[in-house]
């Protein structure tokens, strides 16, 4: 019976509006990912391999959200550490190249990306760093602290794995974070400056297949071969209109070789499946969920707890724009998932932790009467 008492007590004062929506994301990404591997070699993998993924992601949500991270963030400095030999891993016999990025740990069958693992480690410890320093986060040496620590963080992501768009998303985590904290605008508006003035420098650092990710947006035939995949997934997309050719229909998705169409291009596999229907419903769940995000940091305990979760909300946010700004040809093809549509296991179960990571501040929340 205490059994039954605790699981109860459980469902009464965790997040199911979060864990709900990420089923809701997780059921149609398994339907895109079974039509988008239908015609691959042993199709049936993939799908066994999301599902298992989906699985161990909810019992990792249930896990996290029972961890109160508040009284473990003190120690914040410790899981930087942690998070830098992570990364180091990829030097190890275990690192292996996929993609062009040497950025997943293979243990026989089992694949880990760390990059997608030490983004929960750094949204944890600069939320930490944030509310250790809120009372002067608008000076400049507080800045510059960040700044480092989002230095180091990125810098041991990328060095090992050379893996562009994971960093980029700890950028985005980063600038998000900080304008949930409060950070003065006038900071930001010194921020573009010093981008904008800087362009022309990295212009020079930036070459070869790079730079050119980023002119075919412009001119696709700067390289076709780099140019192919975005113009193969705004066709892909095109091609459904508005309610879709059918499931297991799709011209270019069941009978074209069209490269990470079951990862990184999940979307282009709605948009001519599901047409722009489908392309919709994506974004809704997605909005849903980020919205919930948001609303669980603002009625937080804590500063340490609000920008915790807004850093969560900040990872599916930047994710969601570049993926399917990626997939539209708006944005440089960078290799980041759709999160918990797009298939891969350390991807989905990553989500799942963050989530359940904001479950635990939603449970901890005091009733409103007594935070008078």
């Amino acid at each position: 019976m205490r059994v039954f008492r605790s699981i109860g007590h459980y469902l009464r004062h965790t997040d199911l509006y979060l864990l709900f929506i990420a089923l809701c994301c997780s059921a149609f990404g398994a339907v895109l990912i079974y039509s988008a591997t239908r015609t691959m070699e042993d199709p049936n993998r993939y799908i066994i391999i999301q599902l298992v993924s989906v699985a161990i992601g909810i019992g990792v949500f249930i896990l996290m959200s029972l961890f109160d991270l508040e009284e473990m963030s003190r120690y914040w400095k410790w899981f930087i550490l942690a998070n830098i030999v992570l990364q180091a891993l990829l030097y190890t016999p275990f690192g292996a190249s996929e993609g062009g990025n040497h950025s997943w740990l293979r243990f026989g069958p089992i694949g880990i990306q760390p990059g997608e693992i030490g983004k929960v480690f750094f949204i944890f410890t600069f939320a930490a760093h944030i509310a250790q320093e809120y009372d002067r986060l608008n000076h400049w040496r507080t800045l510059l602290m960040l700044g480092i620590h989002l230095g180091i963080v990125a810098a041991a992501v990328f060095i090992p794995s050379s893996d562009a768009g994971v960093t980029l998303t700890y950028l985005f985590i980063f600038i998000i974070m900080l304008f949930g904290a409060g950070l003065s605008l006038k900071w930001f508006a010194g921020g573009a400056v010093v981008l904008l003035a800087s362009v022309p420098f990295v212009w020079h650092i930036v070459s070869g297949f790079r730079l050119d990710r980023i002119l075919v947006l412009f001119d696709p035939s700067i390289n076709d071969d780099v140019a192919w995949q975005t113009l193969k997934s705004k066709m892909t997309i095109g091609a459904g209109q508005i309610f879709g050719e059918g499931f297991l229909q799709g011209n270019q998705i069941q009978h074209s070789n069209f490269p990470g169409k079951h990862t990184d291009f999940i979307f282009s596999v709605a948009g001519e499946e599901f047409g722009f229907i489908g392309c919709l419903v994506i974004m809704i769940l997605l909005c849903l969920l980020i919205l919930r995000l948001f609303y669980v940091s603002l009625t937080a305990n804590s500063t340490f707890s609000a920008t915790l979760t807004i850093g969560i909300a900040g990872m599916f946010l930047s994710q969601t724009f570049e993926n399917i700004l990626m997939c539209v040809g708006l944005f440089p093809v960078v290799g980041i998932t759709l999160p918990l549509f797009s298939y891969g296991g350390s991807s989905v179960i990553t989500m799942y932790a963050a989530l359940g990571i904001a479950a635990g501040v939603r449970m901890r929340q005091k009733p409103s009467w007594l935070k008078r």
